[in-house]
């Protein structure tokens, strides 16, 4: 029998030694696959520069796939233009020893538009695989070859990690130029604790990583892409779409982008420069002119998401965005410069990296890659006024988390200029809830609440008024999930959009919101703003803790007791402060006795802070969740 158990052995060593190691995902080293959804097995792309109107593209990736959750990591596709040429493209499926299950050719890959619609932007559209596994795991290779004769095209960070619960075996990208003054500049992130091999000849610069663990998302860390290993990459001298370019700095940037994408591209009909012109008459204020002309674009255009760098870098010409009356961010924006500038009113192209994590521009590396997407700043009064062009709903003046609070490029004609949008922090960020709340004697409450909210906290909530009746119930219901038995009677908002204010109205009623114990009611009078937010628990953690913006609830609530009940028991006012922010609560029993005010503060400071903090500031949740559980106790009277 062990001869026979040895012979097996054998036999399977030598067929596992005969196949490639790299396609086979029972020998992966256990510290890549614990915890993960997939493994890069190798990923190596090559960057060849042979001169300045020509640069070559190489990619193979080969990702093993452990689960589900990581089919979206195996990342088969590429984009392509006219100026874009895929020299070559295939596939190749193993299963989890290593054999070929299927091979896929260029012309089994799905060929789309990289737009939703839009004939402005035809020619930029993408190739891709779409991959259905039989069973797991299993590993798919993927190659790619392009050309173009844009040097200066986007190339992203280079990121040695993908995501969060995908590890990497392998991970290198080289740099070849064929001349000296082709050389790209490099700039490294988070490097700091990987392996990684950096190799530097007269034409070549070499990065090389090997057996990276996963990351695993943490509770309040910052984004990936601040914590991730990654190079920024940008080419200095360059040819794109036939310009050429020597970029050294964000000045430089700034001056080559408007001088040979923007300038030029802003003229519109003399019948579309009346029609705007008629609507400002009279309106000598150039931020009412602004206000006018944004209310116009809103009401007259629609967003076609194009994100930058993937139907290029040049905006469409504000003459063919306002015939078809439709563009990207970037088209949009330059249409309402054109418009803006028919009316005297100056502003400036801007360049930002929006998402609802901030990511700033790096003040000392320029380059093309940052940003995706773009924005119109105006200059009034020595500020500056932030507009999204492709927003349909946000008022005038305000951008929201999407780019708030970040460094951005704003491109003029004598350069680029860095500065920082809007930051809605900590007070900016402020909700206000009032109610009167009438409590008898089965329990059941009937309410008005009134919630006025401003900043990001506006942000979160004004989308309701555009909702159907149906869903703001069920809003409601969620967002006051831990009331049971709760009934939406009526609803009513207001949205300042002058002021940036938008105001709630409710009616609600809930059966049994007071526990009855014989001859007592038990309820909190914390009614509609109870915490729910406690971070979960972290061991071993890893990264800081970042509260990103911060915010301030404040809260006043009377509750009219019961006919024939008075009060035992009351929770004491607390205030809780400590660098994270401020709680405060108070409870006052009116003359008559007869109704409870209620008053409660939470302030949360924007910041980050050391992984060790962390724990802190858990702690300081749980202290408000059980606060804001604290029950009041009615008796009934003699």
């Amino acid at each position: 029998m062990r001869i026979y158990t040895f012979i097996v052995f054998l036999f399977f060593l030598d067929l596992l030694t005969a196949q490639n190691n790299e396609y086979q995902s029972i020998l992966i080293d256990e510290s890549l696959t614990k915890n993960v959804n997939a493994v890069v097995r190798s990923d190596e792309m090559v960057i060849h520069t042979t001169s300045k109107k020509e640069m070559k593209v190489t990619l193979r990736r080969v990702v093993t796939v452990l689960n589900k959750y990581g089919d979206s990591d195996i990342q088969t596709s590429v984009g392509y233009d006219n100026s874009r040429k895929i020299n070559k493209l295939y596939a190749v499926a193993y299963d989890q020893f290593g054999n070929e299950l299927d091979k896929f050719k260029e012309k089994d890959f799905t060929d789309v538009s990289a737009v939703d619609g839009g004939t402005l932007y035809s020619d930029y559209r993408v190739k891709y695989l779409n991959y259905t596994p039989v069973k797991y795991p299993y590993t798919m290779e993927f190659n790619y070859q392009y050309t173009t004769p844009n040097t200066g095209e986007i190339i992203p960070s280079w990121y040695f990690l993908d995501g969060y619960l995908v590890s990497t075996e392998k991970s290198k990208i080289s740099f070849l130029f064929d001349e000296e003054d082709l050389k790209p500049e490099i700039k490294e992130k988070n490097l700091e604790g990987i392996q990684f091999v950096k190799t530097v000849n007269e034409n070549s610069i070499v990065y090389e990583a090997k057996n990276i663990a996963a990351y695993r998302q943490e509770s309040l860390s910052p984004s990936f892409g601040k914590i991730a290993p990654k190079l920024i990459i940008r080419p200095v001298n360059f040819t794109y779409e036939g310009y050429d370019a020597s970029i050294h700095t964000w000045d430089d940037l700034g001056k080559w982008m408007y001088n040979n994408l923007i300038v030029g591209r802003d003229e519109l009909t003399e019948s579309t420069k009346g029609s705007i012109k008629s609507l400002t008459n009279g309106v000598t204020d150039n931020l009412e002119k602004a206000k006018i002309v944004y209310q116009y674009v809103q009401d007259n255009t629609r967003y076609i998401s194009v994100q930058v760098g993937i139907g290029g870098m040049q905006p469409i010409s504000a003459i063919d965005v306002d015939r078809v009356k439709y563009g990207d961010c970037k088209g949009l924006s330059n249409y309402t410069k054109a418009l803006l500038e028919t009316v005297g009113v100056t502003s400036y192209y801007t360049h930002v990296e929006a998402g609802n994590y901030k990511v700033d521009f790096e003040d000392d590396f320029a380059s093309l890659a940052d940003g995706n997407h773009v924005i119109l700043a105006i200059p009034y009064q020595g500020n500056y006024y932030w507009i999204d062009c492709t927003s349909q709903i946000h008022p005038f003046g305000f951008i929201g988390d999407f780019t708030d609070g970040r460094k951005v490029l704003i491109i003029k004609p004598d350069g680029g200029e860095i500065a920082t949008t809007t930051t809605y922090v900590g007070e900016d960020n402020h909700q206000s809830t009032t109610a009167e709340i009438t409590l008898n004697k089965d329990g059941e409450i009937a309410a008005v609440v009134d919630i006025v909210t401003k900043g990001i906290q506006y942000d979160d909530r004004f989308y309701l008024e555009n909702k159907a009746a149906n869903d703001i119930t069920k809003y409601y219901k969620s967002y006051w999930g831990y009331i049971n038995n709760l009934n939406i009677d009526q609803f009513g908002f207001k949205n300042d959009k002058n002021k940036i204010v938008f105001t709630e109205t409710v009616q609600v009623t809930a059966a049994n919101y007071g526990s009855i114990s014989g001859d007592r009611i038990l309820f909190m009078p914390n009614v509609f703003n109870k915490n729910k937010n406690v971070p979960d628990r972290e061991r071993n953690r890893k990264f800081p803790l970042e509260i990103q913006r911060g915010y301030f609830d404040e809260d006043e609530f009377v509750i009219f007791l019961p006919l024939g009940y008075e009060v035992e028991a009351m929770p004491k006012g607390t205030t809780i402060e400590n660098e994270f922010g401020l709680y405060t609560t108070s409870l006052e029993l009116s003359e008559d006795k007869n109704s409870i005010r209620y008053k409660r503060s939470l302030f949360i400071k924007n910041g980050q802070y050391a992984k060790e903090k962390y724990k802190d500031y858990r702690d300081f949740r749980k202290k408000v969740s059980l606060e804001d559980s604290a029950k009041v106790v009615l008796i009934k009277r003699d």
